[in-house]
């Protein structure tokens, strides 16, 4: 290996392990005081109940740990959300659990707390996933409840979307295992199934201070609604719990009876370690995100060996797109190549950029592997469409548009992988956030905007001294262009993504094959219904 290799390779462990330390003390909730109040009381934590019901020795994946990273400081932060998700396995049978974390203002629901739970959700829906719910929430965040309240995209949509759920015949399990408050309450009892611990769970519309104030009644919290109340006497819940490990051992055996589902079918071989071992990675990505490489070097460190099949290997170069295989299962893949190429007219493209040649190949590329039902992997590294006059006689906006269309109608599974730069349209047009991707994760060194830091600076610096009053000094100008640029470029860190659900994860770059195959695997629930159609295009 060359010494660049190796310069690259330090570099992006290094921002690996920068992540992996703010990872671990965002999985630390409200801290360690906090960590062992909830413990003194007989509860496992909220990572703890999640890890003890999870099948032993099988590979579980973490949705939306940096939600809400750096946000609601004046409120005391809200550490991942204050609620931990998961896909992984419960007897042999994947699903996804989501439990709230009480050491975070008492698992009290953020408006990112239910951004991130409708996440959990919408996965469980489009996937058709069993869902378990963990619940200990004292309910909505008061200061902030206009945030979450009364919309569309608010609390309510999650007891919604439970009727949704239930209707499908998608599983829902609830176990109640500490407080469980007000509208909160609707959402295990609207769930198929519903556990709660003695003594640490309750579950009423209205605690114990609301109804002195209401209506004037003394009453505890567990006479209220404990275990022995809403078991015996209302019936509201299903079994009772000794402990919170026995409510996730009644899970286990509830989850160990359920039949097996439909399958989408999607094609899978067995699997073949890739051709360059995944931590090349490290050595092949650049440190900056304006320097070139070969995306088909990290082709290679991603898919099974040989399994890489070429479509229009010499149409349209600065977009990869091959037949492939990920841990056995097929795939189509579409790549933004970052390496400058010269066209068969001897022109030279510059690399990460989608031009009208490579939007119509990805355009035809996408709408063979619907009708082949082949999941799309998109790997992500684009600074936008080719601009200028050329370009614009060329048509862009019109191929841009075809493969905008395809990426919005394609009916298989999607997955994104952020790579590098997802700038403006091409952020779109390789399946950004808004194309519903089944599951979009950013490596460390993700960048996410409309534009480059440097040029959205320039642009509005330009705007600041069209209306400052005087002509800027040169100074002046400098130590304004710098206060944009930083401030900019905060925004398109994949923390602040992250924070904001934009992506569902940052991940090691190594982790890479795992996410996409167990994506897959969720995705194998759903069998496809709809039929791929463009509807209307400028052709």
């Amino acid at each position: 290996m060359d010494i660049k290799f190796n310069k690259r390779e330090d570099f992006n462990k290094m921002a690996v392990s920068a992540m992996n330390n703010k990872k671990n003390k965002i999985e630390l909730g409200g801290g360690k005081k906090r960590i062992e109040k909830h413990k003194a009381k007989g509860k496992m934590t909220a990572r703890e109940r999640i890890d003890y019901l999870l099948d032993d020795d099988t590979d579980a994946i973490e949705i939306g740990t940096f939600a809400g990273y750096d946000m609601y400081e004046e409120h005391g932060g809200c550490p991942a959300g204050g609620v931990v998700v998961k896909i992984g396995y419960v007897s042999g049978k994947q699903c996804i659990v989501v439990a709230n974390d009480a050491t975070v203002k008492a698992g009290a629901w953020f408006p990112i707390t239910g951004k991130k739970n409708l996440r959990a959700q919408e996965i469980a829906m489009e996937n058709k996933l069993p869902i378990i719910y963990l619940v200990d929430s004292a309910g909505v965040y008061l200061p902030l409840q206009d945030e979450i309240f009364p919309d569309k995209e608010h609390f309510g949509r999650i007891f919604r979307n439970n009727a949704i759920m239930s209707s499908q015949g998608i599983t829902q399990i609830a176990a109640i295992m500490g407080s469980c408050v007000a509208g909160g309450a609707y959402l295990p009892i609207m769930s198929d199934e519903a556990l709660i611990v003695k003594e640490t769970g309750t579950i009423f519309l209205a605690g114990p201070y609301l109804v002195k104030a209401a209506i004037g009644e003394n009453v505890d919290a567990q006479t209220l609604g404990g275990a022995e109340t809403q078991s015996d006497i209302s019936g509201v819940t299903d079994y009772k719990a000794e402990n919170d490990k026995d409510a996730l051992d009644k899970i286990r055996s509830i989850m160990s009876k359920i039949g097996d589902y439909d399958k989408a079918g999607f094609n899978r071989e067995n699997a073949v370690p890739p051709k360059r071992t995944l931590n090349d990675i490290y050595g092949i990505l650049p440190e900056s995100r304006t320097e070139q490489y070969n995306m088909y070097d990290m082709i290679d460190c991603v898919v099974d060996a040989n399994s890489f099949v070429e479509y229009k290997a010499d149409y349209g170069q600065t977009i990869i797109c091959g037949y492939a295989r990920i841990e056995g299962w097929a795939v189509g893949i579409i790549a933004n190549q970052r390496k400058i190429v010269k066209s068969k007219q001897g022109e030279m493209q510059f690399g990460g950029v989608i031009y009208s040649d490579s939007a119509d190949k990805s355009t035809r590329f996408i709408a063979n592997c619907n009708q082949k039902k082949i999941p799309l992997v998109f790997l992500t590294d684009v600074t936008g469409f080719m601009v200028g006059k050329k370009s614009e006689h060329g048509g862009i906006i019109k191929d841009g548009a075809k493969m905008v269309n395809a990426v919005s109608n394609s009916v298989v599974p999607k997955f994104s992988v952020i790579i590098g730069n997802s700038y403006g349209a091409g952020n779109y047009a390789m399946c950004g956030k808004a194309y519903d991707p089944r599951l979009i994760f950013a490596w460390p060194s993700a960048k996410i905007a409309v534009m480059g830091g440097e040029q959205a600076a320039k642009v509005l610096l330009s705007i600041e001294e069209a209306s400052a009053r005087e002509e800027l000094s040169g100074e002046d100008k400098q130590k304004l262009l710098d206060k944009i640029t930083d401030r900019y470029n905060k925004q398109t860190t994949p923390e602040y993504a992250a924070a904001r659900l934009w992506v569902d994860e940052i991940i090691d770059p190594i982790e890479t094959r795992k996410w996409i195959s167990m994506g897959i695997e969720a995705a194998d629930h759903a069998p496809i219904e709809k039929k791929f159609n463009l509807g209307v295009i400028q052709v």
